[in-house]
């Protein structure tokens, strides 16, 4: 895995203050995406032991609430085994913390290994950003077709259950 960038104090990205991990890598290639310098899988910097751990550090302030994990595509076939490696480590050590996740997949586009991930996440910001419903008042979302989904929820209930309204 790459990644772009990490944002060590985060208000925009998730509820409260958080740290950002901007993985590398994108297939969607939404018109007028924010961030396409994220979307080539080569670029970035290499994801590595020592900044996983860097990671875990600043996530561990006592003041950080969550992380959230955004791109590029968290859940790009080339970025499935670190995220998957990250939302295990940082669950084991700090359960209390939430974790949000950021993807153009739709929840009910989920295949087994990406759902596998998006189980242990707490929040989960679905759908591809569509410029044409662009909304810059949504809360935590770029455009009106993306959902806040409460993921702990929605697994009791067996639906779809927004996070927010």
């Amino acid at each position: 895995m790459r990644y772009a960038s990490i944002r060590s104090m985060d208000i925009s990205n998730g509820e409260g203050v958080g740290i950002s991990l901007f993985v590398q890598g994108c297939h969607f290639h939404c018109k007028n995406c924010f961030n396409k310098d994220t979307w080539d899988f080569n670029g970035g910097k290499k994801w590595t032991p020592e900044v996983e751990d860097k990671f875990i550090e600043l996530a561990s302030r006592p003041y950080i609430k969550r992380i959230s994990l955004l791109g590029g595509e968290p859940l790009a076939d080339e970025n499935l085994d670190g995220v998957l490696n990250l939302v295990n480590r940082f669950r084991l050590l700090m359960p209390e913390k939430t974790i949000w996740l950021y993807s153009g997949y739709r929840f009910e586009e989920l295949d087994e290994r990406r759902k596998q991930i998006v189980s242990l996440v707490d929040v989960f910001v679905d759908g591809r950003y569509i410029d044409l419903q662009r909304n810059i008042s949504a809360k935590w979302k770029g455009s009106d077709n993306q959902r806040v989904i409460s993921i702990r929820d929605s697994l009791q209930q067996g639906k779809v259950v927004l996070y927010c309204e």
